[in-house]
């Protein structure tokens, strides 16, 4: 079954791509849920249509992302966070910290953008994230966690 996407899905695809699905994913889930739409040939011209009019728009916003990812590559924070003495942290670092973080660094990221590769951080010391500033633009961000 093919299907318009209304809204980024993580693993399949973002909006306003035609993608294929199972019939019964499509129908019983994406689609009462409002993530997508049935990709009919009216529905595939006004989609084209929507993607013309939005190129301008795209690049523009593709451009500052690479301009965002080359000051983020460069950019260190420092996430701090209650530890015992052998360097252990009481509960664990996570993507929301590390945004709050990058905020008060002067760089607004969501924290559905980011990434920090492994499980969760539960020791001191210095790591990288992978944030997703746009479609298919990602920066490395390094930090380092430091107790409190």
């Amino acid at each position: 079954m093919e299907i318009i996407l209304k809204t980024d899905i993580k693993g399949l695809g973002f909006a306003d791509e035609i993608v294929k699905v199972k019939a019964g994913y499509g129908r019983n889930f994406l689609i009462p849920k409002g993530m997508a739409t049935v990709a009919t040939e009216s529905n595939k011209k006004m989609l084209a249509e929507t993607v013309k009019q939005r190129s301008f728009k795209e690049e523009k916003l593709r451009t500052q992302a690479s301009a965002n990812a080359a000051k983020l590559t460069d950019v260190s924070v420092t996430v701090g966070a209650k530890a015992g003495d052998s360097g252990k942290i009481f509960g664990s670092v996570t993507s929301i910290q590390l945004a709050e973080a990058l905020k008060k660094a002067g760089y607004d990221v969501e924290r559905k953008n980011i990434e920090i590769k492994g499980d969760a951080i539960k020791a001191l010391g210095s790591y990288t994230a992978k944030v997703r500033l746009y479609k298919d633009i990602t920066a490395d961000v390094k930090f380092e966690v430091v107790a409190e």
